[in-house]
């Protein structure tokens, strides 16, 4: 076994897909004027479904130029690959790609064998319009569903490549095949737990050595005909139509009544420090650690809370770090009334022993739930804080429930520390956390 020590990872390209814009500067503008991504829902019946606002990514058209900066291969190869790839994979695809542009990392630029992908979705289902032409074959004269023609005139309705539209393996294989990585690569689905741990994954596969670079992220979505209707049906979702939409997403306020459901993808592009300083790379902050957890009860229930606690806990641990090092934690901020008290309590009691209370921000009040989305978001928006040297409030926060406490940013004046930590959270008790500092 090695005895050398883990090399140094560090962020040198950010992308994203989101509710408040597709570039960096979109999103720090929103973040640091108040816009908010949150609308009333155009994509879905929102009267039916009982939720009358979400956060969609309305600048993502899925067309060829919503993939950033391109040469002339893989513009020829992505716009012959989107039909195969449902809204998820398209978005997770292009923030890939605008990362890889950030970073300055185009063809030939790097060693294809030692440049790799990690990325996270959701479960990644299908919209029924592939079934709708399946299923009329096979309705009778009398109006019902004839089981026993579904094979013979059913199933040749439904397009060969039907599948690779929804694999959530997907956004990684378009993403190394677009730009030849032959690295390392993998695939996670943890909902909105994927993308920390995606994120912290790849930085563990650079310091070991497997890798110099990995084009990290991932891609959700809660905007869906199925997946909505799961989700109206499970959790609890802001419905009060007579709030002003960009006003309905509250975390941690006392007067919270549920989350926005939303879309987006993110990606960073990690290297080891060596690499990224031969080649003069922007270093925008470094990885130093990351956790995860996930616990449930006998009966199945989450324990967010311990969860929580467990993720925040190791990733302390893993990054050297004591309470007093991290300058803000960005939380998961769901906007419900289980998760977010769970989610405080466990920031508040692993970091009691602070002699201030740490700062807690949450993107989610401006983009909504976007599923695995939110936690590359979350990071993004976080690093352009440390780099502006400026941290954000939290959205329509203005009481306190005395069932979270924590210290809630609600203004431009606190500043972002020299390191935060990250959380994501399922409702089933998966969370995860990163630990990111400023480059010195």
């Amino acid at each position: 076994m090695s005895t050398a020590s883990p090399r140094r990872v560090v962020i040198t390209g950010l992308g994203l897909i989101s509710p408040v814009g597709n570039t960096i500067e979109s999103l720090w503008e929103a973040v640091t004027t108040g816009r908010s991504g949150i609308h009333a829902v155009a994509d879905l019946p929102g009267a039916l479904l009982r939720m009358p606002f979400a956060a969609e990514a309305r600048g993502f058209a899925g067309e060829i130029a919503d993939f950033g900066v391109l040469d002339k291969d893989q513009t020829r190869s992505i716009r012959k690959g989107i039909k195969v790839m449902c809204r998820e994979i398209q978005m997770g695809v292009a923030a890939a790609q605008r990362a890889l542009a950030h970073a300055g990392l185009g063809a030939g630029s790097y060693d294809v064998d030692r440049t790799g992908v990690v990325f996270g979705s959701d479960y990644i289902l299908s919209g029924p319009d592939e079934f709708v032409d399946a299923i009329a074959a096979c309705v009778g004269a009398d109006g019902r569903f004839a089981f026993d023609a579904w094979a013979a005139q059913g199933l040749p309705q439904i397009t060969p490549l039907w599948l690779l539209k929804y694999l959530p393996n997907m956004p990684a294989s378009h993403i190394a095949i677009y730009n030849d990585l032959r690295g390392p690569s993998n695939s996670l689905t943890m909902r909105e737990a994927s993308a920390h741990l995606a994120l912290g994954e790849a930085s563990h596969i650079i310091a070991r050595g497997a890798a110099d670079t990995i084009v990290a992220g991932a891609t959700g979505t809660r905007v869906h005909p199925l997946r909505t209707l799961h989700v109206v049906l499970q959790e609890e979702i802001a419905c009060d139509g007579e709030t002003a939409p960009g006003q309905v997403c509250r975390p941690f306020d006392l007067h919270r009544s549920g989350m926005v459901l939303g879309e987006g993808a993110g990606a960073l592009v990690l290297e080891a420090l060596d690499t990224a300083r031969a080649r003069g790379a922007t270093i925008l902050g470094e990885v130093v650690g990351s956790g995860s957890c996930a616990r449930m009860d006998a009966r199945g229930v989450g324990d967010l809370r311990g969860a929580v606690e467990s993720a925040l806990r190791q990733t302390l641990r893993t990054a050297r770090l004591v309470p007093d090092d991290v300058g803000h934690v960005h939380a998961h901020g769901l906007s419900t009334r289980r998760s977010d008290a769970a989610e405080a309590q466990a920031i508040h009691h692993v970091f009691a022993d602070r002699t201030a209370p740490v700062p807690v921000t949450a993107v989610k009040s401006y983009v909504g739930n976007t599923g695995a989305g939110c936690g590359v978001l979350e990071v993004i928006a976080s690093l352009l804080a440390l780099n502006h040297d400026r941290l954000f409030p939290v959205l329509n926060y203005s009481t306190p429930d005395p069932d979270c406490p924590v210290a809630v940013v609600t203004s431009d004046r606190v500043p972002p520390g020299d390191a935060f930590v990250a959380l994501s959270l399922t409702p089933l008790g998966q969370a995860s956390a990163l630990a990111v500092r400023r480059f010195a």
